[in-house]
């Protein structure tokens, strides 16, 4: 079929309309084009379909260097000129605001998306997956279909230089893992690779489930990365719901860090951080603004991890209520605050629901995982006497949903929603929304 590409999802596809009026889902195409189409699926209400040709390519269009971007899931939209992927961001954004949300003035809400970095080259981590058939193995990314691993040796997205030894550090542990593989029955999950170019470090995370590693081995081989910290995290559990047991110090320092916000921040390979950091430092930046703190404050940080927002508001409060329920990040919370000697902040274990702080705040920051807010803590948010609360959101449909139960309760007005591009050549952003106390 001939279809005219109308508009980006909020996932890798974009969409177009039959003559009858059918919704169809396209994959390997961007807004503008016109392509010749396969079907892929066809249900009652939507149909899902395959480029197969571009016809006439949209204007945004733009080549692509890196010949695998087009086959891998991490760079579905490599093919559309950046300041068409902010627009396309945004537009996204007030629609789930409008559509999820039912808020009437999603498009006044919305401002334009920041874009904080380079669109290449800002994650500063890397996730191998890893297959094996029989002595052979494989380090790669995933195909975009989720079928098959694709060996990868550049990774154009990872914060390093394009050229010199840093430029190699994804082909070099994918060869060494390789070459061990070859002598050793290695039973990896994956691998991650942290990297900092603010600070030097380098981390290879080996994820393996618990029992026999060859540590020796792994270590020589690795050696000539360039790795400052070399860990093996333990993990157990059923293969949807595995669980950290351990991490393993293999060689070097046994964490990374990483400078943000005028903070050092030293973190397990377990603990999340935001994979752009120029992008996290917009984050602070908009958290701060939207907060404004002053030094008498009560702040709050529910979802805290470790210590992203806590640090920041810890320098310019009288006091931080920081809430973490995964272990790992709540350890290196504690850590990162006893090396900045700040002693105002009380690092609490525990999901935000049970642990909600008893303390009555100022000014509140939440960052909740792509679920959103449990319905009681919005409930529990809603009777804090805080003049603002800064909403940090990977996930345009759940904060819909949270903006709207908020607005019913009434007690916070939405001022201003904010997107802010932390994953160039995707569909995914992050948004920092400002509610203020009506």
């Amino acid at each position: 079929m001939r279809l005219t590409i109308e508009r980006m999802t909020y996932g890798p596809d974009a969409i177009a309309h039959t003559q009858e009026g059918k919704t169809v889902f396209v994959s390997g195409a961007i807004a503008g084009d016109v392509v010749e189409a396969e079907l892929v699926s066809d249900g009652k209400s939507f149909s899902k379909a395959r480029a197969t040709a571009v016809l006439e390519p949209s204007p945004a269009r733009v080549g692509c260097d890196w010949p695998l971007a087009s086959v891998l899931g991490c760079a579905p939209w490599a093919a559309m000129a950046y300041d068409a992927q902010l627009e396309a961001k945004r537009a996204n954004v007030v629609d789930a605001l409008a559509r999820v949300g039912h808020l009437a003035d999603a498009e006044q809400l919305v401002r334009p998306c920041e874009a904080p970095g380079s669109p290449w080259r800002y994650r500063n981590k890397a996730e191998l997956a890893f297959v094996r058939d029989g002595r052979r193995a494989t380090l790669g990314m995933h195909a975009l279909d989720g079928t098959s691993v694709i060996k990868v040796e550049d990774f154009p997205l990872l914060d390093t230089p394009a050229k010199g030894p840093a430029s190699r550090i994804v082909k070099n542990v994918s060869g060494a893992l390789g070459y061990l593989a070859g002598s050793h029955d290695l039973d990896i999950e994956r691998v991650g690779i942290r990297r900092s170019s603010r600070t030097g470090d380098v981390e290879v995370a080996i994820w393996t489930p618990t029992g026999a590693f060859p540590r020796a081995q792994a270590c020589r081989v690795l050696e000539s990365v360039g790795a400052t910290s070399i860990v093996r995290v333990m993990t157990k559990g059923p293969a949807k719901a595995r669980k950290v047991a351990g991490v393993e110090r293999l060689a070097g320092a046994g964490s990374w860090s990483e400078r943000i916000a005028g903070n050092v921040m030293r973190l397990s390979a377990p603990s999340f951080f935001q994979v752009n950091t120029a992008g996290a430092d917009k984050l602070v930046d908009l958290v701060l603004d939207a907060l404004d703190p002053h030094e008498n404050d009560i702040a709050m940080d529910l979802y805290s991890g470790a210590g992203t927002f806590t640090l920041p508001l810890a320098r310019y409060t009288s006091f931080v209520d920081a809430v973490e329920s995964y272990g790992p990040a709540v350890r290196d919370l504690r850590r990162n605050l006893e090396e900045a000697r700040l002693d105002n902040v009380d690092a609490v274990g525990g999901d935000a629901d049970r642990e909600f702080p008893d303390d009555e705040a100022d000014i509140i920051v939440v960052d909740p995982p792509r679920a959103g807010l449990a319905e009681n803590v919005v409930r529990q948010l809603s009777d804090q006497p805080a003049r603002a609360i800064a909403y940090v959101s990977c996930d345009p449909a759940t904060l819909a949903r949270d903006l709207a139960r908020f607005r019913e309760i009434g007690t916070y007005e939405v001022e201003s929603v904010t997107p802010v591009d932390l994953f160039p050549q995707t569909f995914h952003v992050e948004t920092v929304t400002r509610l203020h106390r009506r």
